[in-house]
């Protein structure tokens, strides 16, 4: 009797879960789930695919895999029981329909991106062969929001790319490259002038101005950049919440504007700015304390953040840091944009992505932070290798 059942089938989270016999199901982050059949042949181990769980039962997956079985005591190549048919030319408005279909989106989730898919995508994509789909396509079917209603550009442009990595056996590792050719056809975006950002290019040098200024205040700025968090998250931050040991900060979920936990691998510099701040004069440390009080014990106010960077003729906000962060992110490391919405704690509408950022992706995040780190130190921390995908 095997382990899973029709119900676990769709139910079961990120991962391949073992049915008994030589049966895995895998599910991959995206959601999508395929059958496996774990065999030995010539030697060697091999998983074979035996089609998606969407299309095939778990009663004709069990069949299946007893068939591979069968074909390699027989001494057959198990690879030749199901010939796929050639692929069928597919349009892209087939296949960013199907997309929104099979993601866990809400049903708001799912009109509102069906809605911009319609109106901003399908006229000039629609009828394209998803196959034959680049930068220069995408970057025509964006041209007219791109400054316009710039939020609603980039949300279709990552649409457009989620169904390309949905649909093509190259989306995912093309989703990075066509995102910066995209950008590199396309002219600069207005900032929102509510939340003006820095650009990138110019952190080191504002971050090595900002660490001469031995202040409470500044150690907290440093901070929000260093980690890419919301001002609040940093002038609320306690010792309790901080793991020198494990180099992580947990920002409870109380704390935070999703009211989901949050945790925070720290790069060494920010580790430093940490240290630096429990070694001023005025700090409190019981597990308590906060990390940067202010002069009469209570948290900094967000008014201070900000007149440091009056006080240094910078033109930006706080929380325009976090654009900082995210175009450093887009546009100088090879690293998934889901990796830095998840260090950004943004709201994520599917429940098996949110499953995954919450374990392989932390891995990364740290990799990503480090990286950053080091590029805000100005020590050749911009250079980041490409992280190799995970296997689900």
């Amino acid at each position: 009797m095997g382990k899973l059942t029709a119900k676990s089938v769709t139910a079961l989270g990120p991962g391949r879960h073992h049915d008994g016999d030589c049966l895995l199901l895998e599910v991959r982050p995206t959601g999508s789930r395929s059958w496996l059949a774990r065999v030995r042949h010539n030697g060697k181990r091999r998983d074979i695919g035996l089609g998606s769980a969407s299309v095939i039962s778990l009663a004709r997956a069990r069949e299946r895999c007893r068939e591979v079985r069968t074909a390699i005591a027989e001494g057959r190549d198990p690879l030749t029981l199901w010939k796929p048919s050639p692929p069928m030319a597919r349009f892209f408005e087939e296949v960013a329909r199907e997309f929104v279909e099979q993601r866990e989106f809400s049903a708001k989730s799912r009109q509102q991106a069906l809605t911009r898919l319609e109106r901003y995508a399908f006229p000039r994509l629609g009828k394209l062969q998803v196959q034959s789909v680049d930068a220069d396509n995408i970057a025509e079917a964006l041209r007219p929001i791109w400054t316009t209603k710039p939020e609603t550009a980039v949300r279709t442009r990552d649409l457009i790319l989620r169904t390309l990595r949905f649909g093509r056996p190259d989306g995912a590792l093309l989703e990075t490259t066509l995102a910066r050719a995209i950008t590199d056809r396309l002219p600069a975006q207005p900032r929102n002038k509510n939340f003006a950002a820095m650009p990138y290019t110019q952190v080191p040098g504002f971050m090595a101005k900002l660490a001469g200024k031995k202040t409470m205040g500044a150690l907290a700025l440093q901070t929000v950049i260093l980690t890419a968090t919301r001002s609040g998250e940093a002038r609320g931050a306690t010792w309790r919440e901080i793991d020198f040991d494990e180099a992580v900060w947990t920002v409870p979920a109380e704390r935070m504007k999703m009211k989901r936990p949050h945790r925070i691998p720290l790069s060494p510099q920010a580790v430093a700015v940490l240290r630096a701040a429990r070694d001023m004069p005025r700090a409190d440390r019981k597990a308590d304390g906060l990390v940067f009080p202010g002069a009469t014990g209570k948290p900094l106010s967000d008014m201070t953040l900000t007149k440091i960077l009056r006080d240094m003729n910078e033109p930006v906000t706080v929380h325009g840091m976090r654009s900082s962060f995210r175009d450093w992110a887009a546009e100088q490391t090879s690293l998934p944009g889901e990796i830095a919405e998840a260090a950004l704690a943004h709201a994520v509408p599917n429940a098996v992505e949110a499953a995954y950022r919450r374990t392989t992706f932390f891995d990364k995040r740290r990799e990503m932070m480090n990286a950053w780190g080091g590029y805000c130190a100005d020590d050749g921390g911009a250079k980041v290798v490409p992280i190799r995908k995970g296997r689900g």
